[in-house]
């Protein structure tokens, strides 16, 4: 393998792990909007924190739990509380 052959290499998968972040990223980010918008659906309130700590999650197992939380949630508590 070339020295060129290499560097290809590594910016190939440089970019494939890029791409796979912003992907996860991107599925975070949705997760976290349909999370709120279910819980406003609902008419449950959801304090400026709360909604703040939901956007700014990138933990998709937690938000997972938290929209299947806020599909049957009739408050907040139901949501986030163990």
């Amino acid at each position: 393998m070339t020295t060129s052959e290499s560097a290809d290499a590594f910016v190939e998968r440089f970019l494939a792990e890029c791409k796979a972040e912003a992907r996860a990223r991107n599925f975070a980010k949705g997760a976290a909007e349909i999370i709120l918008r279910v819980l406003a659906a609902r008419g449950v309130q959801v304090p400026v924190e709360i909604q703040q700590q939901v956007l700014s999650c990138r933990d998709l197992s937690q938000l997972e739990t938290w929209v299947n939380r806020a599909a049957t949630a009739d408050s907040i508590e139901d949501v986030f509380c163990s």
